[in-house]
């Protein structure tokens, strides 16, 4: 196991050099966050991008992510040319070394909060998600601004996606993401780019927009489209781990002992009521993820790959980025090396 951490580039207030400060971490997972979906990454741009995180004692571990194209998700005639210009990004980032890319297959929006400031009783702050709230919020006076949704659609353009999503059930959506995989994969396995798709998050339907990313079946369904080695999964125990009919254990070993795991987001929810949760700290005793009983199932799979921490709580006052401060993530680095550390010497 690879002990990685996100970093949002020159801008983030969490910087590299801080992150090299926590101990164990060896990698970097980061993006072009400035370019459009459906625009080609230029390769020296990403090789600047490596550049500076290999100045800094680091190494460029993942990409996550470039974002595919609404059009593609949709099945429009437009999708083979955003479909021509994402394998030609994937073909970059293979020509600069970058081994993983981390991408979704969300529709519209990425992961969804109602709050991001959720206060805790410690003091700290955390993300939170109730549907019963999100059903209630009027979007048309919210001006369309939720936590952690897309900010490159206008009012009107996430209306006219919302009216093109109707005609799109969940049997279609499978077939878009097939096809897309289908043209997408063998290019990322001749450039040596492993392609790890992140579940939806929260992995059920919301507002009315499909999902199909958010069980284990679905995974396994997943992994079938296209029999590639390329083909893989970012397991993120926080986003499966919200819906508590998903047997985290299990499905690290499926879709890991089928080799399929090519990155972990190793994080931790409480789960409050039904489909009502919120993102609690890192150990096994403070959320609804059985956090030891995952590692000794990547373990028992024999996982070597990227993991980082993901979201943490906002503590000791920092502010900055929702989810992604440096102090909690910290810890949650911390607390899941000794975890790996304990699982590998208790097999020996």
């Amino acid at each position: 196991m690879r002990m990685t951490f996100r970093w949002y580039g020159a801008d983030d207030r969490v910087t590299l050099a801080y992150i090299r400060q926590i101990p164990g971490l060896v990698g970097i997972v980061s993006a072009l966050y400035d370019i459009p979906p459906g625009a080609v990454w230029p390769l020296e741009r990403i090789l600047a991008l490596k550049a500076s995180i290999e100045d800094a004692g680091l190494a460029f571990d993942v990409v996550e992510s470039i974002p595919v194209h609404e059009d593609i998700k949709l099945g429009r005639p437009s999708r083979d040319a955003y479909i021509d210009a994402y394998c030609r990004s994937v073909e970059h980032l293979g020509a600069a070394g970058i081994p993983v890319l981390c991408y979704n297959f969300m529709t519209v929006f990425d992961w969804t909060r109602t709050r991001v400031d959720m206060p805790m009783p410690d003091g700290s702050t955390t993300l939170s998600y109730d549907h019963e709230e999100l059903k209630r919020i009027d979007l048309s006076s919210v001006g369309k601004s939720l936590p952690a949704w897309a900010t490159s659609y206008s009012a009107r353009q996430i209306d006219e996606l919302f009216d093109a999503y109707k005609q799109v059930d969940e049997e279609r959506l499978w077939d878009h993401l097939a096809y897309f995989l289908e043209r997408v994969v063998p290019v990322a396995e001749a450039a040596g780019v492993k392609m790890a798709i992140h579940p939806d998050d929260p992995p059920w339907s919301t507002l009315g927009l499909p999902r199909i990313i958010g069980s284990q079946a679905a995974l396994r369904r997943f992994i079938r489209l296209v029999d590639s080695p390329a083909n893989g999964v970012t397991l993120c125990t926080g986003s499966l781990g919200a819906n508590p009919a998903n047997d985290l254990p299990a499905i690290t070993r499926e879709i890991g002992g089928a080799g399929r795991i090519h990155f972990a987001h190793s994080r931790n929810v409480r789960v409050t009521g039904d489909k009502k949760f919120h993102e609690s700290e890192h150990p096994s005793r403070f959320g609804s993820v059985p956090m030891l009983e995952v590692m000794k199932a990547y373990r028992d799979v024999g996982f070597k790959g990227p993991m980082r921490p993901d979201h943490g709580r906002m503590i000791w006052g920092e502010t900055g980025r929702a989810g992604y401060g440096l102090y909690d993530r910290a810890l949650g680095a911390m607390y899941l090396q000794g975890l790996w550390e304990g699982v590998s010497e208790g097999k020996r």
